[in-house]
């Protein structure tokens, strides 16, 4: 990637000079004669370096200097002081004034090309950091608007059916903690507590006169509600962010042992995502009301879960979740 030079000097012999020094050194050179066009230049092309001639009429080096420094669009340029001043006090009125380096008149061009090597790989590097730190934030930023729009997805779900509103929140944070006990890593919590958030995406595809049906479902209307999965599945996979995340909508009515659906998977087939929600979503289900039935108790749930594993439920996560309920 070229790097810009600004080249700021009221002599054109001077400038002249600088240019030849720096000719086929790959170096694009923009030229101003005094402090305001120095000041105008650098904001229209935001050079990689400034070399800055102190002894100018009107504006000196210093003044300018020190305008650069307070302006936020190019404060953090660097910049280098050319002048025929070799004295103590010259250097460090020019670095008390934000120079970042100090070169005087006659020029070794061997020495100013090495200094610009330096300076500008530099800033290259910084640039670079800050880019990445940039790219980061954004991308955090674009990770924060995903999970806003899946938790916003997950309360329109509760809210189309009223029996069983709040029930994704409850799941996803009691699946969460169950989850870590597992030893699932952090990075498998992100997509588990996405998947847990969305484990019932699929009802949407599932007509409300079944879905809302306050009485049970006939067996018809239970092969329709059977497709929810399924219908997960097919609204996910093509979303790349998520599809990792398809474990629990699409696998979280597999058995144990074999007789869930939509696939009928069975033991370790399922994923370990699904088989731990599993348990979560049949704990919250059977402590809730439901028009068809009271919500049971808690002892009374734990029994029928125990009574499951092996079954319905992987064995080592019934044992984790006896654990967690304590």
């Amino acid at each position: 990637m070229t790097s810009t030079i600004l080249i700021v000097d009221d002599d054109p012999a001077g400038r002249h000079t600088l240019e030849s020094i720096l000719d086929q050194q790959g170096y694009q050179l923009v030229m101003a004669e005094n402090g305001i066009q120095a000041l105008e230049k650098a904001e229209q092309c935001l050079p990689d370096v400034i070399l800055l001639d102190v002894m100018m009429p009107g504006m000196d080096g210093f003044e300018v200097c020190q305008l650069i420094r307070k302006n936020p669009l190019v404060a953090e340029i660097p910049i280098i002081m050319l002048t025929a001043l070799d004295d103590r006090k010259s250097l460090l009125d020019g670095l008390e004034a934000g120079a970042d380096d100090y070169i005087t008149k006659p020029y070794d061009r061997h020495e100013l090309r090495a200094r610009l090597i330096g300076i500008t790989r530099l800033n290259r590097y910084r640039k670079l950091l800050e880019d990445r730190v940039n790219l980061e934030q954004v991308h955090l930023q674009l990770l924060a608007a995903y999970d806003a729009t899946i938790e916003g997805w997950s309360r329109a779900m509760d809210l189309r059916d009223k029996e069983t509103e709040g029930h994704t929140q409850r799941v996803t944070l009691l699946s969460e903690k169950l989850a870590r006990l597992a030893g699932v890593s952090e990075v498998g919590l992100i997509f588990f507590r996405r998947g847990a958030l969305l484990h019932d995406i699929g009802k949407l595809g599932v007509p409300d006169a079944i879905l809302l049906k306050p009485d049970k479902l006939t067996a018809e209307e239970w092969d329709i509600m059977r497709q929810h999965p399924q219908y997960a599945y097919d609204m996910i996979h093509s979303i790349e962010y998520l599809r990792p995340a398809l474990d629990i909508p699409y696998c979280h009515h597999e058995k144990w042992d074999g007789s869930g659906y939509p696939r009928g998977l069975k033991g370790e087939d399922i994923p370990l995502a699904a088989r731990i929600f599993a348990i979560i979503d049949v704990w919250d289900a059977l402590t809730s009301d439901r028009p068809y039935r009271p919500a049971w108790d808690e002892e009374k749930t734990r029994e029928y879960i125990n009574e499951q594993s092996g079954k319905h439920f992987d064995p080592h996560i019934v044992e984790l979740f006896n654990k967690l309920m304590g």
